[in-house]
């Protein structure tokens, strides 16, 4: 994130926000915020609330409750001032065989009021960034899935918005296109762009956001840096430490220690999982060459998105 162009201001912000459809309580008094330059992930099973609270952000929608801003204008009482700085890539997206790519980004240029040297500015742009200026003059029908998000991507970002809602853009990609598409966000990003990204991909969202929310059932469980989620939630890291003589003296020492769970010895090798992150790992391993043990392996795992995911949700649906 670059700290320079943080603002004074969030430029998401969802103010306890609520969203029922008869008994179903799709967003339940979720409130969180986003700053400029961040990439925000949004993680939550099918039917957590995560599309209705994007469909709301982007003023397709109304909640029932609570308000959402977009750089500080309210979705209910300013939608238009909204939709000025707001770029939404949906899940599905419509498309028209008979036009090109070229054609297809000039139509929504011109929807959004731009007109002579900032149209074709803005189309050098996004056809540019996107990688579609080598495809101007190819029909839509025939571009691959990969090519056809970068064109809703375009569509998005046409207008230049300060903020992108993204509705789950890897999905159905092979593995290139979603580097390349991760690679585009954390560009747009170091632009200033502020964005909101949903992805069942949670490898993906891992390497690219600064922080997440987790959702489930309408109800927000967790938010922060993945770090800051496992301090929260006491998830432990996996260590595995490798000692001359035998294990067996290491593993007595381990099981005398309150922050050591789930040793596990194997001849030299012993595994166990440890409370805290690198810092105090690196004192652990102090406390163990000072104990006087002949150390000649250490490593630890942290807890990766998809463990802190499944710790945190049940897998229950609505």
């Amino acid at each position: 994130m670059n700290v320079a162009t943080v603002a004074t201001h969030p430029m998401i912000e969802l103010r306890r926000l609520h969203r029922y459809f008869g008994s179903t309580r799709a967003v339940d008094d979720v409130s969180f915020d986003v700053h400029r330059g961040t990439v925000f992930g949004y993680i939550g099973p099918n039917g957590a609330g995560k599309t209705t609270s994007m469909r709301i952000l982007a003023t397709l929608d109304l909640p029932n409750y609570g308000d959402a801003m977009i750089d500080g204008f309210s979705v209910i009482n300013d939608p238009d001032r909204v939709r000025r700085r707001l770029g939404f890539m949906p899940d599905n997206f419509g498309t028209y065989p008979n036009v090109n790519c070229a054609e297809y980004l000039d139509f929504f240029a011109r929807a959004y009021g731009l007109v002579g040297r900032d149209r074709h500015r803005a189309l050098r742009y996004t056809m540019g960034f996107t990688g579609l200026d080598k495809l101007a003059e190819k029909p839509i029908r025939g571009l691959s899935k990969g090519m056809k998000q970068r064109l809703c991507l375009g569509r998005a970002m046409i207008h230049d918005p300060s903020v992108l809602i993204l509705d789950e853009p890897a999905a159905g990609l092979d593995p290139r296109a979603r580097i390349e598409l991760r690679e585009m966000i954390r560009q747009l990003a170091g632009n200033g762009k502020t964005i909101l990204v949903s992805s069942h991909i949670l490898t993906e969202l891992a390497e690219m956001c600064d922080r997440v929310g987790i959702i489930e059932q309408g109800r927000l469980l967790a938010i922060g840096t993945v770090a800051e989620i496992q301090r929260g939630f006491a998830l432990h890291s996996e260590v595995r430490v490798r000692v001359l003589g035998g294990g067996q003296p290491l593993r007595d020492w381990l099981a005398q220690r309150a922050d050591v769970q789930n040793i596990v010895l194997d001849g030299e090798l012993v595994r166990f999982s440890h409370e805290g992150g690198l810092e105090v790992q690196a004192d652990f391993l102090r406390h163990l060459v000072l104990a006087g043990f002949r150390v000649v392996e250490f490593g630890s795992q942290q807890k990766s998105l998809e463990d802190v995911f499944m710790h945190v949700t049940r897998g229950v649906v609505q």
